[in-house]
């Protein structure tokens, strides 16, 4: 898909087809979140695929009961690794670099998805200590966000954005 009918066609998904995600798929998603850039190339992230039906539902828990969280044949949820920038980056790398590894790795996920076809929702809405559990994740992780990933089984309509002229400032604001 041609860069700019991506972005224009990007949907959060919530309502998907009960049929898996195919693995050659799922790999190209995961390529994608691989090839994010990072502070430092440190990659201060770790993915976990989740399509086991028991961990999505403690997913799902964890994610205040949202439907599109038992809906979705697999999930990918983000940490963010703040071991891994520590020692470069000190406090920055801690409470920002690693954050923002995670989530862009998360970004460059979803929009492979899109490219491929597939839908996904960006969740942030959730508690940290049910996600680690529900995927037996260390405590010094952080979970930044769950991408819930599937067949799509609606096309929602786009939904109002700002103008740029109100988005952007020149110089100070």
């Amino acid at each position: 898909m041609e860069f700019h009918e991506l972005l224009r066609t990007r949907r959060s998904i919530r309502d998907f087809e009960p049929r898996p995600v195919e693995a050659e798929k799922m790999r190209a998603v995961l390529e994608a979140a691989n090839a994010a850039p990072s502070a430092g190339d440190l990659q201060a992230y770790e993915i976990v695929l989740v399509t086991d039906p028991g961990v999505r539902s403690a997913l799902a828990a964890a994610a205040h009961e949202q439907p599109c969280m038992l809906a979705a044949p697999a999930m990918l949820v983000f940490f963010a690794n703040p071991a891994r920038t520590s020692g470069r980056y000190g406090c920055r790398g801690i409470e920002l670099y690693c954050l923002q590894d995670a989530s862009i790795a998360c970004a460059y996920a979803q929009l492979r998805a899109t490219d491929l076809g597939l839908g996904s929702v960006w969740v942030g809405s959730f508690e940290d200590a049910a996600v680690r559990a529900a995927v037996g994740a260390h405590e010094r992780l952080l979970p930044v966000a769950i991408l819930p990933i599937g067949h799509p089984a609606e096309s929602p309509e786009p939904t109002p954005r700002r103008g740029v002229e109100d988005l952007v400032k020149l110089g100070r604001f």
